[in-house]
């Protein structure tokens, strides 16, 4: 049997304890190397932000950094919890979608005062306090949706029923542009908007009741306008159990993988579609950029695509990638 004396076990212990020190020491250096940043979504199990965060994530790992994100689920409080403990994690830089522009004042203000930069990803905030805002030109996507629902309803010769909005939160800045240009649309056709109702829980339940009393408060309507798309499906069933299938049509804002088919088989009018993937590369783009002390412009505006049966089929590689987050890797 094999025995170490009792220096030989001192220094094979010292040697062990050493060469572990350094190995988690260098693992702590290597960690500490990535800077960090964090993405404070508003509600990641919506897709439209979901699709966004993989973008986030997408762009921050070619970028070299660190990713937290922290969803909201819809909750200012809760985003408020995020916001501190992002702060406290010693994050170099926040992307930001917020639950409400409202909201984000308040949370532009805890990031400046300790110095963090933030980059407004989408909803906009009532604050000027951020490097960069990124969103979609949501009034003037909203204008081309409503050209294309006009058109249609001019075709059935609906131009003298109304068009009822099931809208997202109206103290959103993009919820106000979006209002503001489908309504300026409708203006120019003399069609009339009859009935606004705000989402809350943004469940299919609420959006399935707005529906139904939109279609039971006004016997002429001939449309309704959803801002957003995953509860499509809610208000479509509205739509079928009033019996109205031939007499209302529905049109959406942003898009579902559903929709490439829904689409041409015109059981949607059309959507007019941000480009969320796109937005949450070019975030963390721009705060990088920020960070290595480039210029950056202050507001950064994406086109929305209008999308409708006459031009779906040209569009799906960009609606594909930049919209449903779908084969990214390609350019």
């Amino acid at each position: 049997m094999l025995r170490l004396n009792p220096l030989a076990l001192l220094l094979t212990y010292l040697l062990f304890t050493t060469l572990t020190h350094q190995t988690a020491h260098a693992a702590e250096n290597s960690n500490a190397s990535a800077p960090k940043i964090a993405y404070i979504v508003s509600d990641s199990r919506i897709p439209f932000w979901d699709i966004m965060a993989r973008g986030v994530e997408q762009s921050a790992t070619e970028l070299g950094y660190e990713l937290i994100v922290y969803s909201s689920e819809n909750q200012a409080k809760l985003e408020l919890k995020h916001t501190i403990q992002a702060i406290n994690q010693s994050v170099v830089g926040l992307i930001l979608s917020p639950t409400t522009s409202f909201a984000a004042a308040t949370l532009l203000k805890l990031a400046n005062q300790s110095n963090i930069p933030v980059v407004i990803a989408d909803i906009g905030a009532d604050s000027d306090q951020y490097v960069s805002y990124i969103g979609s030109d949501n009034e003037t996507g909203a204008y081309e949706l409503g050209q294309i629902l006009a058109r249609k309803m001019k075709a059935k010769n609906w131009q003298d029923g109304g068009v009822g909005i099931i809208a997202i939160p109206q103290k959103r800045a993009n919820g106000r542009a979006r209002t503001s240009g489908f309504l300026r649309a409708l203006s120019e056709h003399q069609i009339k908007n009859v009935a606004l109702k705000q989402q809350i829980t943004f469940s299919y339940q609420e959006t399935y009741d707005y529906a139904r009393q939109i279609i039971k408060q006004h016997p002429h309507l001939r449309a309704i306008w959803l801002q957003g798309s995953n509860r499509y499906q809610a208000a479509l069933d509205a739509i079928s159990d009033a019996n109205k299938t031939d007499d209302i049509l529905l049109i959406c804002f942003d898009a579902e993988p559903e929709f490439l088919t829904l689409i041409p088989q015109q059981v949607i009018v059309g959507a007019a579609m941000q480009q969320p993937y796109l937005i949450g590369e070019k975030a963390v783009a721009t705060l990088d950029n920020y960070l290595k002390g480039q210029s950056i412009p202050k507001i950064q505006q994406l086109p929305i695509l209008a999308i409708s049966a006459d031009n779906i089929h040209q569009k799906r590689p960009i609606i594909q990638r930049n919209v449903l987050g779908i084969n990214p890797q390609e350019p």
